[in-house]
């Protein structure tokens, strides 16, 4: 008997050192530079500038000039979006683009929340700031990050920004919301040397977020935006009271995730796996392998080779709208594959699309927010944030045709202290673009959580 006490106080001493050890952890980084040279001598420049938006008649006209000299191609019969984006629909786009779209009266419409540029270690990084014109009394503000991916934009947040800034029900919160542009992406400056990867992402934003006064902060984000705030969480644990993410697969399976996928099927209740997941997952070849290959044929030419490809896009405007739109039709819905259209004004306008377009034609920056995955994949997948788990309050906003279906085990394996996980009613990869009432109130009820629970901590 005493020996049995003796094992099982062994085992559970190694097992709670191995855990401490594990929440002790944060991810180590060191200050780079990123500007053209070497850094100069002197402080650092610490101004935030008001940047407004732009465009002229230079810009616009040569922009039609481009999309006039385009040569279509025909699309094979019966393909619609199996092929990628059918040119017969592309030509209608292209047709409202050069002589519907008001790209002008956009310029206005993106200039009406405030946009500022800082530089951070020796680039100019863009963000919108967002402060709340009214508060009710008793009410604290709450900073919050938001932080988009590819091939989307700061443009992403337009529709979910009053729902957090000024919320209808009181008894929501009042949030402080900063949208800044991943360097490389929109109109913040691109990375003139090698190696800028999230986690340099992440720590420009920390930078950011405390040289416009915020020691404490929640943080939200969706593809690359999910990585980069989650690293962000990794690096200043005590700095980031909440994370909230809508996208979360897993970075580096362990032991449980690989039996569970091997396994959940036959036993889901053993990994907690709902009808929901055995629908998502299984059967695995078709659901996580065959999917996978149809949509990510993009990501091993952006992290290889990303300069090649990106300098056709760059010239040409018609490329660069099959390029990206492609993705708001598929990676929203798998179904809309199979539509000539592709689905794509069912969930979007097509100004709102046209806009982040228009983002990263007029900012020239396709080439360099391509490059993202190369310096991120081209470290190789066994990186140290892989292996640190999150030990912040999270949320997780589960949304039915995201690109990867990510289980709550899969999720809590990552981010050992999960709030909150939630089945979304529907919705896919560019969630906050496509349902910003659903974002917010899931964000909204996250918040609220931890506050309760940090209050009566």
């Amino acid at each position: 008997m005493f020996t049995e006490v003796l094992v099982a106080i062994v085992i559970g001493g190694v097992i709670y050192f191995l855990v401490q050890k594990s929440r002790s952890k944060v991810l180590k980084t060191e200050d780079g530079w990123w500007g053209v040279g070497a850094p100069p001598d002197g402080e650092e420049d610490i101004s935030v500038r008001p940047f407004k938006i732009s465009t002229s008649d230079e810009e616009l006209e040569d922009l039609y000039r481009r999309i006039d000299q385009t040569r279509p191609v025909a699309s094979l019969e019966d393909s619609q979006f199996h092929y990628g984006f059918n040119s017969q629909y592309l030509q209608k786009v292209v047709s409202y683009w050069r002589n519907d779209f008001d790209w002008r009266k956009q310029v206005d419409k993106l200039n009406q929340y405030p946009h500022f540029k800082t530089n951070i270690e020796g680039i100019d990084v863009h963000y919108m700031h967002i402060k709340p014109q009214r508060v009710p009394q008793g009410s604290a503000v709450i900073p919050l990050i938001m932080v988009h991916g590819w091939p989307g934009s700061f443009y992403e947040f337009f529709g979910i920004i009053p729902l957090l800034t000024e919320p209808s029900d009181p008894g929501d919160c009042v949030f402080e919301v900063v949208c800044p542009s991943i360097p490389g992406y929109g109109f913040s400056e691109a990375p003139h040397k090698k190696g800028f990867d999230s986690v340099c992402a992440a720590r420009i934003f920390h930078k950011l977020m405390k040289r416009l006064g915020f020691q404490h902060f929640y943080a939200h984000g969706g593809d690359w935006g999910w990585l980069v705030t989650t690293n962000m969480a990794q690096l200043e644990p005590k700095t980031v009271r909440g994370l909230h993410v809508n996208f979360a697969p897993p970075s580096k399976p362990g032991l449980r995730v690989t039996l569970s996928i091997m396994l959940g099927r036959r036993f889901p209740k053993l990994f907690g796996f709902t009808d929901t997941d055995i629908q998502k997952l299984y059967p695995c070849k078709e659901k996580l392998v065959v999917e996978s290959i149809k949509e990510s044929g993009y990501m091993h030419i952006q992290a290889t080779k990303p300069d090649t490809a990106g300098r056709g896009l760059n010239d040409s405007p018609v490329g660069l709208a099959a390029y990206i739109l492609e993705k708001f039709s598929t990676w929203t819905s798998r179904d809309f594959r199979n539509l000539e259209d592709g689905g794509l004004t069912r969930k979007f306008s097509l100004d709102d699309l046209l806009t982040n377009i228009m983002i990263y034609w007029t900012s020239a920056c396709i080439v360099s927010s391509m490059r993202f995955y190369k310096e991120n994949f081209g470290k190789g997948l066994d990186q140290p944030h892989s292996r640190i788990p999150v030990v912040v309050p999270t949320g997780f906003a589960c949304f039915p045709n995201e690109l990867m279906h990510t289980p709550k085990l899969w999720v809590q394996q990552k981010y050992h202290k999960l709030v909150s996980y939630t089945l979304m009613a529907r919705g896919g990869h560019f969630a906050a673009m496509e349902e910003p009432q659903l974002m917010a109130e899931d964000i909204h009820k996250f918040v609220r959580t931890v506050e309760k629970k940090t209050k009566k901590q």
